[in-house]
């Protein structure tokens, strides 16, 4: 089979993708704008959204063009011929990498900021479909999140393929993703201020919003009397929108990546015996990845439903679609370019089977946790009711009962990615099983990657659902604030809570992605280090029987690596959260002044100062982002430093073990916090006499303390450690040739 034809669908679904997204960006903008009081909020949260967001990336923007220019500078002082992995080193290859990590940093941020800007442009128009219709408005909130989506996978996957074809792809695959790694390190540096930034605006307001309007002054969730409500609903946008977009295309760039280079070692292989188009098995992780596009493309279409349906199903039909389309996909892509001519894999069934089943592994390991997150997180299953029962007895046992709950998911959790790591680890092996002299393991590294591969085809999809969530928190926001009809705050309220749902499941899908993609990555790193070990062995630079075969955790600067890396994910966690807290005071403290100083407030007779609440939170999330993002990014380096290329695969190794943990906790503790609060609102909780403890209980006060602490861990410190676990793994691999001994 030619394979040539099929790569033709790489850019072809990247420009699709970007035409849908404009597509779908002029129906929600031609959309109803509402009465004037809701054009008047929105104006004020997209004047707070771009504000914070312009600030924001000017400075992630001037950290990116230093850090362009020192990797540029280290690598070609540092990369010589004698710790190169390819023929290109030097000034050429510091050029190169530097260059890369450029055109990373910023594709990343142009998919945050094109993403945002279109959901803050979706939340009012989806406020005022609701004031008619719920199919309306789920359509409009949907289609303002699948911009986001399509916009960060189609911009990953052009990016990547651009700069792979500029470095010489197409003339020598085998060496041009080693070149591109710097487009992976650019991407994670971006996602990882990104995310830490907008998670601690967005969870500083919610916080200040939540403690000072409904615990002490006991009104509302987004009353316009709340000084802090703009500054909240703008932290939807600049969170979970630009930050979640940031982290997701991160994902799929550097990994992406990881798998090319994989690739290589299977090209070797087909090269050796013969194979057709040996480059497609370096092609194979972008192909995958296209046609994941347009299986959302088609999804999209089927985003519809009857007015008294529930809207999850409304989403959910649209996610089965994608993940149905995806399979077929996934079998055609493995058939066209996986084939082994003359060598079949076990039990005599052709390679390709076998690596379409990891493939499907993969898929289904994206399935089981939406269910696994959606039974930890969501109100009509036991860990949430368990929060909410303990609520009735105070803060504490509260507390204690959404801690427990926390931990419980990472039983569920490791075992998950324990077995879709062994699954597709035996597929790949069995694949090619019979290829004579092949190195242990090649097979089974390749295997994890194209399950990666196959769990990230619902990428586009699983984001605009993931937006879909603060569209319509902030348009629930807009109905509050605007005082729209009950019908419209029925909607929104029906909504918001299914984006709460969706959010959730987006973060359990990151831990999932994070977790298989943690290990290609460090499986890359092997690679490339033994890459360098071999030249060097090769020119006598070093003794022969020296590659790095295996992480001998017996090494004591491998275990110090080790430690290290445990620490850091602990240490980074605690920066992200006590930050958070030092914004929170700033806001609380300024809310206070305004309801003491203003008392027409209250009466509605003066309007809060909302716009000083907004740049208190901006001023404070960019100055507390700044130190666990350098913790983070230093941290590798001087281990690495001093302790050399195997401590480092060491640290990569637990570092990831325990990021993938305490996500898990964190992500999911938080989001049971938040819907045990929810429950109770819902007047779902009841006491011994059957009378409904809803809002203004002392259950709900108590729900409201346990989902306030719940807010840092689940939006800011574990969807960052997403991030920190796969930036670990793109500096190790940008900067491994600084680290070899």
């Amino acid at each position: 089979m030619d394979s040539q034809p099929i790569l033709w669908v790489i850019p072809f679904a990247g420009i699709a993708a970007i035409a849908f997204a404009m597509y779908l960006a002029w129906d929600v903008l031609r959309a109803d704008t509402g009465t004037d009081a809701m054009r008047d909020i929105a104006g004020t949260i997209f004047e707070g959204a771009v504000a914070f967001i312009r600030r924001q990336y000017q400075t992630i923007g001037i950290l990116a063009i230093g850090g362009t220019v020192v990797i540029g500078l280290v690598i070609t002082l540092v990369e010589g011929q004698d710790v190169a992995e390819t023929d290109i080193y030097g000034l050429d290859l510091g050029i190169r990498t530097g260059l890369a990590f450029l055109v990373g940093a910023a594709c990343s941020m142009a998919a945050g900021i094109i993403g945002m800007y279109i959901s803050v442009k979706a939340n009012v128009r989806t406020a005022a479909a609701a004031q008619h219709s719920l199919v309306r408005a789920v359509q409009v909130a949907m289609r303002g999140g699948a911009v986001s989506g399509f916009l960060v996978v189609a911009l990953s996957l052009l990016g990547v393929y651009g700069i792979f074809a500029a470095f010489g792809g197409f003339t020598n695959p085998e060496d041009a993703p080693f070149l591109i790694v710097g487009f992976g390190f650019g991407a994670s540096f971006v996602a990882l201020f990104a995310q830490l930034g907008g998670g601690i605006y967005t969870k500083a307001a919610d916080v200040g919003a939540d403690l000072v309007g409904k615990v002490e002054a006991g009104i509302p969730e987004d009353d316009p009397r709340n000084a802090a409500v703009v500054a909240d609903l703008v932290g939807d946008n600049v969170g979970d929108c630009a930050g979640r977009g940031a982290d997701l295309f991160e994902s799929t760039a550097a990994e992406n990546i990881g798998a090319m280079i994989l690739g290589v070692a299977v090209w070797r292989i087909a090269t050796e015996l013969g194979w057709p188009n040996p480059e497609a098995w370096i092609f194979f992780p972008l192909v995958v990845r296209a046609f994941g596009l347009l299986a959302t493309i088609v999804a999209m279409f089927f985003v519809r439903g009857r007015e008294d349906e529930n809207p999850m199903n409304i989403l959910n039909r649209g996610y089965w679609v994608t993940t149905i389309l995806s399979v077929f996909a996934l079998a055609f892509v493995t058939w066209q370019m996986m084939q082994t001519v003359g060598i079949t894999g076990a039990n005599g069934l052709p390679a390709w089977i076998w690596f379409f089943g990891a493939g499907v592994v993969g898929l289904a390991t994206s399935v089981a946790f939406v269910f696994i997150t959606q039974y930890y997180t969501a109100g009509s299953f036991r860990p949430v009711r368990e929060i909410a029962e303990a609520s009735k007895t105070g803060p504490a046992t509260n507390i204690i009962s959404g801690t427990a709950v926390g931990f419980e998911t990472t039983a569920v959790t490791a075992i998950t990615i324990a077995i879709a790591l062994f699954a597709s680890y035996f597929l790949g092996e069995q694949a090619l099983a019979a290829v004579p002299d092949i190195e242990t393991g090649i097979g089974g590294i390749f295997g994890t990657a194209v399950a990666t591969m196959g769990m990230l085809m619902t990428t586009a999809y699983i984001l605009a659902m993931d937006t879909f969530g603060p569209i319509t928190d902030n348009a629930g926001g807009i109905a509050q604030f605007s005082k729209a009809d009950a019908k419209a705050r029925e909607i929104t309220d029906r909504l918001d809570a299914v984006g709460n749902t969706t959010k959730a499941l987006t973060k359990g899908y990151a831990i999932a992605s994070a977790s298989l993609a943690a290990f290609l990555l460090f499986s890359a790193y092997i690679d490339k280090v033994n890459l360098i070990l071999e030249r060097q062995i090769e020119s006598g630079l070093r003794e022969a029987g020296t590659l790095l075969e295996s992480v001998d955790l017996a090494n004591v600067n491998v275990f110090i690596a080790a430690l290290l890396g445990a620490m850091l994910v602990y240490f980074f966690s605690s920066l992200a959260i006590r930050a958070v807290g030092t914004a929170a005071q700033a806001i609380i403290v300024e809310v206070r002044r305004q309801f003491r100083e203003m008392p027409g407030i209250m009466d509605y007779t003066q309007r809060p100062d909302y716009a000083r609440v907004v740049d208190i939170t901006t001023r404070a999330a960019l100055k507390e982002m700044i130190l666990p993002g350098t913790v983070a990014v230093a941290t590798p380096i001087l281990v690495g430093l001093l302790l050399g290329h195997e401590a480092v695969a060491g640290m990569l190794m637990v570092g990831t073990i325990s990021g993938v943990m305490l996500a898990t906790v964190l992500n999911n503790g938080g989001g049971a916090w938040d819907n045990a609060k929810k429950y109770i609102e819902s007047g779902e909780l009841k006491d011994a006499d059957g009378n409904v403890l809803g809002k203004g209980s002392d259950a709900h006060a108590a729900a409201v303390v346990g989902d306030t602490v719940g807010d840092p861990f689940k939006d800011t410190a574990g969807p960052s450690l997403h991030v920190l676990v796969k930036l670990l793994a793109t500096i190790s691999l940008v900067l491994a040739p600084l680290f070899i001994r």
